[in-house]
C-alpha cells in the first residue's frame, strides 16, 4: 500500500511538473500579462487615490469653519465724550474707555452659497484624474507592440528550428545514402564530404536560430513577469480577417479627457466671479465687550448672514476665456492631426495583409514542386546521372521555400495585429 501511495504521488507530482513546463502561452495572454506587470500599472491605484483624498477636501468647503482669536491691545488714546451742560444742569460723568483692551472669541462660520465654486474645483479635480489615467493608458498602450514583435519573432524562430530540424534530418538520410554510394562505388569521398559540409552548416544555423530564439524568450520573460523557455508553447493565433477600421486608440479617450478638463477649468472661472453667502456666529469674552464704555469683563454674541463679491477677476475674466477656447482647438488640431496620420496607415498596412495573404498561396505550391524536384533529384543520383551537389543544391533550394513560407506566414499574422494595434 505504502509503494503504492509513493507512486501515485510521484506521478502526480511529474504530470503537474510537466503541465507547468510545458505551459501554453497565446499573444492575447503575452499581452495581458505583459500590462498586469507593467511597473508603472500601480499608478492607477495612486490617481485614484490622490482624486478621492482631494475631493474629499474640496467638500469639507460645506462644513463649518471654527475659529479662535485672541488678543491684548494697549492704546495710546480711546474715545471720549465732552459734553457742555447748561447752568444749573446736574453733573454728568460718562465713563471712558482703558487704555489697554483683551478679548477672545471663536467664530463659526457656514458657507450657504458659494456660485458653484466647490462644484466647479470637484469637477475640475475628477477631469484631472482622467486626463492622468489616460496618458498612463496611453504609456501602456505602447506595451502591446513591443509584446507583439517579441512574440512574434520567437513563434518564427521556433517554426524555423522545426523545419531545421527537418533539413537535419534530411541531410542524415542524404549522408547514409551517398555512404552507401561510395561503398558500391556509385559516388566518391568527395561526395561524402560535400553532404557534411551542407550538415556542419545546417548545424551553425541552429545555433544561431537557438541563440536568436533565446534572446527572444529571456526579452518575453521581463515583459509578462514569468519563466518562458524552450518547453513553453506559443500558440499561433487563428487568423481574423474580419477586422475594423473604426478607431478605439487610447489616445482619442486622452484627447476627450483633456477637452474635459478644460470644460471645468472653464466652470470654475465662471464661478469665480458669482458672489458667496454664508451665515457666522461668534461669542467671546472681552474688557470691554460689545458695550465699550464698560470698563469689565464680560461675554457676547454676534450672529448674522455676509455676503461677499469680488469683482476684482472681472478684469482678466475674458482674456482666461479666450486662452481657455484657444486651448480646446489646439487639442482638437492634435486630435485630427492624430487620426489623419492613422487612417494614412491603414491602407499601407491593408495592402501588407493582402500582399503577403496573396505570397502565401502560391508557397505550398512551390514546395510541392521543390519535394517533387529533390525526389527526382534523389533518384537520378542513385542512378548515377546526377552529381551530390546538384542534389544537395535542390534539398537547399526546398529548405528556402519552406522558410519562406513560415516567414510568409509570421508576416502575415503581424501585419494583422500590426492593424489591430493601429486601430485598438
Amino acid at each position: 500500500m505504502k509503494s503504492k501511495g509513493i507512486t501515485l504521488f510521484l506521478s502526480m507530482f511529474l504530470a503537474c511538473a510537466f503541465s507547468i513546463k510545458a505551459q501554453t502561452l497565446s499573444i492575447e495572454d503575452c499581452q495581458r500579462m505583459a500590462r498586469e506587470n507593467y511597473p508603472a500599472i500601480a499608478r492607477y491605484n495612486v490617481i485614484e487615490n490622490v482624486k478621492n483624498f482631494n475631493l474629499e477636501n474640496a467638500n469639507t468647503a460645506y462644513f463649518p469653519q471654527l475659529s479662535l482669536n485672541a488678543k491684548a491691545t494697549w492704546q495710546s488714546d480711546v474715545t471720549k465724550i465732552d459734553l457742555e451742560l447748561p447752568q444749573n444742569f446736574p453733573p454728568l460723568a460718562i465713563p471712558v474707555p482703558d487704555k489697554d483692551q483683551y478679548q477672545v472669541s471663536a467664530q463659526l462660520n457656514q458657507l450657504i452659497w458659494d456660485g458653484g465654486k466647490v462644484a466647479a474645483q470637484k469637477e475640475n479635480i475628477a477631469a484631472n484624474a482622467e486626463v492622468e489615467k489616460q496618458k498612463l493608458e496611453t504609456e501602456i498602450y505602447s506595451l502591446q507592440e513591443r509584446v507583439n514583435n517579441v512574440f512574434f519573432g520567437a513563434l518564427l524562430l521556433k517554426e524555423q528550428l522545426q523545419q531545421q530540424a527537418t533539413l537535419e534530418k534530411e541531410l542524415q538520410r542524404n549522408y547514409e545514402k551517398v555512404q552507401s554510394y561510395v561503398t558500391n562505388g556509385v559516388a566518391n569521398d568527395a561526395d561524402l564530404s560535400a553532404v557534411k559540409v551542407e550538415q556542419l552548416k545546417a548545424g551553425q544555423q541552429r545555433i544561431q536560430m537557438e541563440s536568436g530564439l533565446d534572446s527572444y524568450l529571456r526579452i518575453l520573460s521581463v515583459l509578462i513577469g514569468q519563466q518562458v523557455d524552450n518547453e513553453t508553447v506559443l500558440e499561433k493565433p487563428a487568423v481574423d480577417l474580419l477586422l475594423s477600421n473604426s478607431i478605439n486608440r487610447p489616445e482619442i479617450k486622452l484627447f476627450e479627457a483633456q477637452e474635459n478638463l478644460l470644460n471645468s477649468q472653464k466652470s470654475a472661472l465662471n464661478a469665480r466671479n458669482m458672489p458667496v453667502i454664508g451665515a457666522f456666529a461668534q461669542g467671546g469674552y472681552g474688557k470691554p465687550a460689545l458695550n465699550m464704555f464698560e470698563n469689565k469683563f464680560n461675554p457676547y454674541f454676534i450672529g448674522g448672514v455676509s455676503l461677499s463679491w469680488n469683482f476684482g477677476s472681472l478684469y482678466t475674466f475674458k482674456n482666461e476665456k479666450k486662452s481657455i477656447e484657444q486651448q480646446k482647438i489646439a487639442i482638437d488640431s492634435q486630435r485630427e492631426t492624430f487620426l489623419h496620420n492613422l487612417n494614412m496607415q491603414l491602407p499601407q498596412q491593408q495592402n501588407e495583409i493582402e500582399k503577403y495573404r496573396r505570397t502565401m498561396l502560391d508557397d505550398n505550391e512551390i514546395i510541392s514542386l521543390r519535394t517533387q524536384i529533390k525526389n527526382a533529384a534523389e533518384a537520378k543520383v542513385e542512378n548515377g546521372t546526377m552529381t551530390v551537389s546538384d542534389l544537395l543544391q535542390e534539398i537547399n533550394a526546398l529548405e528556402i521555400a519552406r522558410q519562406a513560407r513560415s516567414l510568409h506566414e509570421i508576416q502575415y499574422l503581424m501585419s494583422i495585429y500590426t492593424l489591430k494595434n493601429i486601430t485598438n
